[in-house]
């Protein structure tokens, strides 16, 4: 379900779904970190990777499209964060997951469409 209107919970946004699997994979991916980045970049891509799907799903319950954009423009910046980490941790050589890639870029192009699409019914409002 896509339709921000429509969707009974945040579990059924797409961009959730796909914000949450991306959680998955960073924290299987960072398994493999070293040790000694436990609470330096393990702990930090974790965080801003789970801030996306957090924000995503505490901005949908938002009454009004300010308060909901809000929420999604935090998330936004969560994501960029981890665009930087999966550059990093290959600068670092701690490997590199095309996939990780892949599903950023989905969540990116869902979350700055719906952030358009509210947007758009601001200034509709207005």
């Amino acid at each position: 379900m896509d339709n921000l209107e429509s969707a009974k919970s945040f579990e059924n946004l797409v961009v959730w779904q796909k914000a949450h699997h991306f959680v998955l994979n960073v924290y299987e991916y960072s398994s493999n970190f070293p040790n000694h980045e436990l609470f330096g970049l393990t702990s930090q891509f974790r965080r801003a990777a789970v801030s996306i799907a957090a924000n995503i799903a505490e901005g949908f319950k938002k009454n009004s499209p300010k308060d909901k954009l809000r929420y999604y423009n935090i998330a936004q910046g969560s994501l960029e964060e981890c665009k930087y980490f999966t550059i990093l941790s290959k600068d670092l050589k701690y490997g590199e997951n095309n996939q990780l890639k892949t599903n950023l870029e989905e969540v990116s192009k869902l979350l700055g469409s719906y952030i358009r699409t509210i947007n758009k019914n601001i200034k509709n409002e207005i």
